[in-house]
């Protein structure tokens, strides 16, 4: 059988070790291709295909649900469940997400981008299916990173207090060496810890002593360690844990073996109460240069497949804004021992291997953890640091009652970093950065502030440091800045509230705040030219506003546009919008940004062009409502 034949997961069934085999290559084969023409995740997904193939073929995926942790790992599944014929199109405009998404696929049971949800998720389906009388299977597969995630725990200790609620909760560990602890020797030894023979002299042997003349009740403690040291017979001290916890564990059983795979699963889901079954992988398997280098190859824009490198840009990009960030910062911190970044666990993402490469001292990870971030961080502050947490916008959400609870009703000066604002592109609606502005804004005490470019990102870097009321946020987009000349040392911090005005007109105001700035100036040059004069405004801070530079403008002008790269409800718009009703102003006002929807996995120029955010559809937008008696214009340009 072709891995192009397969088009429902039950079509594994009943196939030999020989066949399953044949369709791991053709997963590699295919993975590989597809990841190396359009970019994507590419480790993650070949550690995980025996562990797909063994599992599925012990399934009912008819009735049995799967739930990936994050789903980047997931390509895998996606190949044998119908998408093959489109998978060319992955992380593409109306192609195959990247991510896992229910409305995509009815064998996506769950969908998800963020990390360490899949066992609250998994447990729920079960715990739902308990309740309605059913009794499909119920998975769960995570990996070793996602498992540092609070969340992770929490279900972990949940399930293991329910022990009639069959659950498999499959651990992905890519960490661990296959050498020596899978083998022979522990596969014998924990076949026979799980064997009915001893569970039921582990389960019965208090019972038994209890009717022996002259011992009654008396030697309970003394049998219960007897009890729980025949239970942890075995097993390893990783699999201790969840013993202790609760689950029963099997393994650690070799990733890349199919029987050795399908022989465990079956088993597991023999079990009565949650199972944790331990599978040590290859991140990255079958590809010897991302077996190698784990971190680089865990996810990758279009590359050589032969090399392994990525393809270089038609002509050389400005630097990113993440890398001005690291470097700015790393400057500023060799002069501050007190200056401490912290990441949750992309260091690579947001620039910050370079400081711990640099300055490891004053570099902290904490995993898939952005509470324990940001109430880190809180706490670092109380005793004088200055931590600069660098998360993704979108990540940051996780932390959002940390934010509230432990920094800003405190008003400790904590630095937040958020970058990935705005529209992200392939990675669809779980990246997209699109709330910070709304979700932070509310909240007492807090300052926001984005750049218009990266050298303005390199002031607001000092100034955030050097602000010690409170707490303090910089949003900054993905990708590239746009060349402007950067400074080496010597930035100047900005007046906290402070906008400035880049360009005058006296028909309307543009205010652009960070990433939409350029595209504002853009727009008031298209406006220019067909009679309309702009006055346009980098606003700089989202909060506190700088009412007394704007709210006189707009009472004069008469109209005002904003321009903002996130969500409208309770966005910069808003922000504005709020001001102006505050003073009695009724101006006419156009928000422009991205308004109640979720936006797809596309090229963030597609998803702007859809948006209508692109200069000259802002262009028109804007003439069409302030001066509809223009005549009729081409905005193709």
């Amino acid at each position: 059988m072709h891995l192009s034949e397969i088009t429902h997961p039950n079509q594994l069934h009943g196939l030999s070790i020989h066949q399953l085999e044949q369709i791991a290559r053709q997963i590699r084969e295919k993975h590989l291709e597809t990841v190396a023409t359009s970019g994507g995740h590419l480790g993650p997904g070949l550690g995980v295909v025996e562990l797909t193939l063994a599992l599925y073929q012990t399934l009912d995926l008819d009735r049995d649900k799967v739930v990936w942790d994050v789903g980047h790992q997931a390509y895998p599944h996606k190949l044998i469940t119908g998408r093959y014929d489109q998978f060319h199109t992955l992380r593409q405009k109306d192609g195959v997400a990247g991510y896992l998404k229910r409305s995509e696929n009815r064998f996506d049971h769950f969908g998800a981008g963020h990390a360490s949800t899949s066992i609250s998720a998994a447990l729920g389906m079960a715990l739902a299916r308990d309740q309605q009388g059913e009794d499909y299977k119920v998975a769960a597969i995570i990996g070793d990173g996602a498992l540092t995630g609070g969340m992770a725990l929490e279900a972990i200790n949940h399930a293991g207090h329910l022990p009639d609620t069959n659950l498999v909760v499959v651990l992905n560990d890519n960490e661990m060496s296959i050498s020596p602890n899978v083998g022979a020797i522990p596969r014998y030894l924990n076949k026979m810890r799980l064997s009915p023979p001893v569970q039921f002299l582990s389960e019965n042997l208090e019972e038994q002593f209890k009717h022996l003349p002259f011992v009654g009740e008396s030697l309970t403690p003394e049998l219960n360690r007897v009890k729980e040291g025949m239970k942890r017979l075995a097993v390893p001290k990783v699999g201790a844990v969840f013993e202790e916890l609760g689950f029963t564990y099997m393994g650690p059983v070799d990733g890349h073996n199919l029987a050795e795979l399908i022989a465990t699963f079956k088993e597991a889901h023999k079990h009565v109460g949650p199972v944790l079954v331990h599978v040590a992988t290859t991140k990255g398997k079958g590809y010897a240069l991302a077996e190698k280098d784990q971190v680089s190859y865990h996810a990758q824009s279009a590359f050589n497949l032969a090399t392994g490198k990525s393809k270089p840009p038609s002509k050389p990009k400005p630097p990113s804004y993440s890398k001005v960030f690291v470097e700015t910062l790393i400057t500023l911190a060799e002069n501050d021992p007190k200056i401490v970044g912290i990441t949750a666990a992309m260091a690579t993402g947001t620039g910050l291997d370079k400081l711990q490469a640099k300055l490891p001292k004053q570099y902290i990870d904490v995993g898939i953890a952005e509470q324990h971030a940001v109430t880190l961080a809180a706490g670092l502050a109380c005793e004088g640091m200055r931590p600069v947490a660098a998360i993704y916008s979108t990540f940051l959400q996780r932390g959002f009652d940390q934010i509230i609870h432990d920094v800003c009703i405190q008003k400790l000066p904590v630095f937040f970093c958020l970058d990935r604002a705005g529209i992200v592109g392939a990675d669809g609606p779980t990246h997209q950065g699109l709330y910070d502005i709304a979700y932070l804004r509310l909240i007492p005490n807090m300052v926001l502030m984005a750049p218009k470019d990266e050298a303005e990102l390199q002031r607001m870097l000092v100034t955030g440091i050097n602000y010690t009321d409170g707490p303090i946020a910089m949003r900054y987009p993905r990708g590239s800045g746009y060349g402007v000349p950067l400074m080496e040392e010597g930035w100047e911090p900005l007046p906290i509230g402070q906008a400035e005005i880049l360009r005058q007109g006296d028909d309307l105001l543009l205010l652009g705040y960070g990433s939409m700035v350029h595209p504002a100036m853009q727009t008031a040059e298209i406006l220019s030219e067909h009679g309309v004069q702009a006055t346009v405004v980098n606003a700089r801070f989202a909060k506190p506003l700088d009412q007394s530079l704007i709210l006189p403008l707009a009472e004069r002008l008469g109209k005002v546009v904003t321009l903002e790269e996130g969500c409208l409800p309770g966005g910069f718009g808003s922000a504005v919008a709020e001001a102006l009703l505050d003073a009695d102003m009724t101006v006419p006002l156009l928000r422009l940004g991205v308004p109640d929807t979720l936006v797809d996995h596309a090229k963030p120029d597609e998803s702007k062009a859809t948006l209508g955010l692109t200069p000259p559809q802002m262009a028109e937008r804007i003439l069409a409502r302030f001066h509809a008696d223009q005549p009729a214009v081409s905005f193709s340009k």
